[in-house]
């Protein structure tokens, strides 16, 4: 059975997409720890980071490394965190977390709740900052 982000990737779930690649897949978390909080998946299922092929390991972070500035420029923050937790769904992701102190990045805390129309025009700022990049 597909995972959810599987099932994001293919349409078959809408999200507030932001970039992709031909192995790569980035969109906006709906329950975000900060504005900007961006998921970053492989386009292949993979349930444990460490069970990644060494290349697909390595693109992943690569592909994070380049939608990072992208958010940074986007939501004003003094950083862009990092963190692969991996016990919400089955599927390898990394978490890019906008920070401006360490608690931004504690998953105990409560989550926002943005609606739809903020997701949609934080996804916007940071795909207009994407696609002005020289990076894709």
């Amino acid at each position: 059975m597909p995972t959810l982000f599987s099932r994001i990737i293919k349409g078959e779930i809408p999200c507030h997409f932001i970039a992709e690649n031909d192995r790569f897949f980035a969109f906006l978390d709906i329950q975000p720890l900060t504005t900007g909080h961006v998921l970053v998946v492989p386009k292949i299922e993979a349930d444990y980071v460490f069970d990644l092929d060494e290349g697909t390991y390595l693109g992943l972070f690569e592909f994070a490394r380049k939608v990072a500035p992208a958010i940074e420029r986007a939501v004003p923050c003094k950083r862009i965190g990092l963190a692969i937790v991996g016990l919400e769904v089955p599927h390898v992701h990394v978490h890019l977390i906008p920070m401006n102190q360490g608690s931004d990045m504690d998953f105990g805390k409560r989550k926002l709740n943005p609606s739809s129309d903020e997701l949609a025009q934080t996804a916007q700022l940071i795909r207009a900052q994407w696609l002005g990049s020289t990076v894709a």
